[in-house]
């Protein structure tokens, strides 16, 4: 087991990536019609997204992709250094965990941003249900991780 990584709370800053979030996905449904689920932007971005709207439809999905890339960038300029990530060096770890979540993912039909954020916003009980299963897996997850192993 690695090193503990402390964190610390930061409710402004918490509080602010979440209006950004919530901020985002009103306008990708008010400006496209379409959840600001990131899986099923990645699968309409290449197609794969049954009844996908077609060229037309890849520019903001690649736009909204390539923001993500670009936040930290533009985080880097602002103050000089990179966001913090604390990623395990653990490679196979990372990799079956990877795995689980496009198993989940596919399972679920969609993953937390779009279950999380706009189908509970939208009263989903699909999504409920979804949210359900995410966090007590997260928390069993973690737990076994943490006491366990």
């Amino acid at each position: 087991m690695g090193p503990v990584v402390t964190t610390e709370f930061t409710p402004w800053l918490s509080l602010f990536g979440g209006a950004l979030i919530g901020l985002s996905a009103v306008m990708v449904m008010g400006l496209f019609g379409k959840i600001a689920g990131i899986t099923g932007i990645t699968k309409g971005l290449t197609g794969l997204l049954p009844g996908a709207d077609g060229p037309d439809d890849r520019g903001w999905r690649l736009t909204f992709l390539l923001g993500l890339i670009a936040a930290p960038l533009a985080v880097m300029l602002a103050t000089g250094s990179f966001p913090q990530q604390t990623v395990p060096d653990d490679l196979t770890g990372m990799a079956i965990a990877g795995l689980l979540v496009g198993v989940g993912t596919a399972l679920g039909s969609g993953c937390t941003s779009g279950h999380g954020v706009c189908g509970l916003a939208r009263l989903s009980p699909r999504s409920l249900s979804a949210v359900v299963v995410f966090v007590a897996a997260a928390v069993l997850t973690t737990t076994l991780i943490r006491h366990a192993i």
